[in-house]
């Protein structure tokens, strides 16, 4: 279908959305210690300012996706700007700790059906041939939303106070909601029920899993709570599987998993925001620690990294119609890796930051030839209508590989002697003691993304009266804002569906 309002009206209205919420896993990071001074927060209290956003974020966005299929893709997506807008007046009110954590939480809520819900429309808002680029820009917008937050919590820190770092969403989430109702066309998928109980077991088993992964850290990988929780969270993902293989209209369909590039392109996802926020997160602390950066300095000096995305995405998507998402993430996982690795060898007492740049750039250049094949390859390996829920199932993996990076990879740096600040019992040498050893985890979890990259092999055009041109992009055919199915594949990578022989022909 064509765009209801313009390509560039259509991209500019599901990212600008999506760009706020995804800023905001990040954003509050540099400005903790003023937000401690100012509430008298503890270091826990701020762990949570961080931690309860990306808790309802990522255990709630299934939900989101299966809402909007159900009552309405825009109506859900413009609801979750409400409620983000609504969350952030609060935080940038909240007088206590407790209030921000509180008003953090419901950020997250809104955050959880902002996200999934802007690809989803993207893809069924721009025409088949333009797609790929579309979805390309997408992912430079998400990347760089992701990449920039503590470069722009430092920013505003600086120059004005921590409150203006939730204020900021509000003129621009309420200008969004107009530029959506005007840009973007309503849809739905084609099921007629919902199931509720699959959000309970679904958004349960992921929240508690988030709640396990971030709290590790300080109780203990292996202390009762912790393990209790993951037992808990496993339980409930096995009732979750058990109650969608009976419902007649699942969360998220069994079938997804029958498919070798859904899987294995959401492993790649897991890997990367593994990779992705953990390093980030150690970097930041690098440059503030050792090479005594101030936060607006250190957030800078991130831009080698962080700036390539908005470059290499929107190139990486328009490649993918052509050599297929595979080898794209292959590369781009590879290159990541390998880049956490150099900075590791070449980190040192001593060590200037110009001696970083090159590797710097050379991670960045991985996350753009990744972002915008992993969506893609996602949404080819469903239906038309399943968009919905594969953007929030592929959404949720990324945010538990967020979480799940920043905690693995803290806990090695502790584990492995890391100090992070002053402390006159230790040398200049302990923050790299414990630097190193976890970005070497880091490169080998995402050089594991990048072999599951590797076995996602192109898929050929479906044959015969339905089929689409070859030059459509890497999903089924668009039908309409109805959401009907399309029974014709389209594209280099593009299927009709999962099915039980996809593992097996690739």
């Amino acid at each position: 279908m064509s765009p209801r309002r313009g390509l560039a009206a259509t991209i500019v209205a599901s990212s600008v959305p999506m760009f706020l919420v995804a800023l905001n896993n990040l954003v509050v990071t540099n400005a903790l210690p003023e937000i401690g001074k100012d509430l008298g927060a503890s270091l826990n209290e701020l762990q949570w300012v961080v931690n309860a956003y990306v808790l309802a974020f990522a255990g709630l966005q299934l939900t989101a996706a299966a809402l909007g299929d159900r009552l309405g893709r825009r109506r859900v997506f413009v609801g979750g700007i409400v409620v983000f807008v609504a969350a952030s007046a609060a935080c940038a009110l909240a007088g206590t700790t407790e209030l921000l954590i509180a008003a953090r939480v419901v950020q997250g809520i809104g955050a959880a059906a902002v996200f999934p819900l802007s690809l989803t429309l993207l893809a069924a808002g721009v025409p088949q041939r333009r797609r790929n680029l579309a979805v390309g820009l997408w992912g430079a917008v998400s990347g760089t939303a992701v990449a920039v937050g503590p470069l722009v919590g430092g920013a505003v820190t600086e120059g004005l106070n921590w409150q203006w770092i939730f204020w900021v969403n509000v003129p621009i989430g309420l200008a969004a909601i107009g530029l959506v109702y005007w840009a973007l066309a309503e849809g739905r998928g084609n099921g007629k029920g919902l199931d509720v109980l699959g959000m309970l077991l679904g958004g349960g088993a992921v929240t508690v899993a988030v709640w396990a992964i971030v709290e590790a850290e300080g109780r203990g990988w292996g202390s009762p709570e912790i393990l209790g929780a993951f037992g808990g969270a496993a339980l409930l993902a096995v009732l979750f599987v058990v109650w969608e293989r009976r419902t007649r209209d699942p969360l998220l369909p069994l079938t997804f998993y029958r498919s070798r590039p859904f899987v294995l392109s959401n492993l790649v996802s897991l890997a990367m925001y593994f990779g992705v926020f953990g390093s980030i997160f150690l970097l930041v602390q690098y440059l503030q620690g050792p090479l005594g950066y101030s936060p607006l300095e250190a957030g800078v000096r991130t831009l080698p990294w962080t700036l390539m995305p908005m470059f290499l995405a929107p190139v990486a998507g328009i490649l993918t119609s052509r050599i297929g998402g595979g080898p794209l993430m292959a590369l781009g996982l590879a290159l990541q890796a390998g880049a956490l690795f150099w900075i590791g060898a070449l980190a040192e007492p001593g060590r200037e930051y110009t001696a970083l740049i090159p590797a710097m750039i050379v991670a960045g250049t991985g996350m753009g030839l990744t972002f915008a094949p992993n969506s893609a390859t996602v949404l080819a390996a469903v239906r038309e209508h399943e968009h919905g829920k594969a953007s929030g199932a592929n959404s949720t993996v990324r945010e538990i590989g967020g979480a799940l990076g920043i905690a693995v990879l803290a806990t090695v740096f502790q584990q492995s002697g890391g100090v992070v600040g002053p402390d006159p019992t230790a040398g200049p040498q302990a923050f790299f003691d414990g630097l190193v050893p976890a970005l070497y985890v880091g490169a080998a979890v995402v050089a594991v993304g990048a072999l599951a990259g590797a076995l996602i092999r192109r898929q050929k055009p479906a044959s015969g009266p339905t089929a689409t041109p070859a030059d459509a992009p890497v999903s089924p055919a668009v039908t309409g804002t109805t959401g009907s199915p399309s029974s014709g594949g389209s594209g280099p990578l593009a299927d009709s569906g999962p099915r039980e022989t996809d593992w097996a022909r690739v």
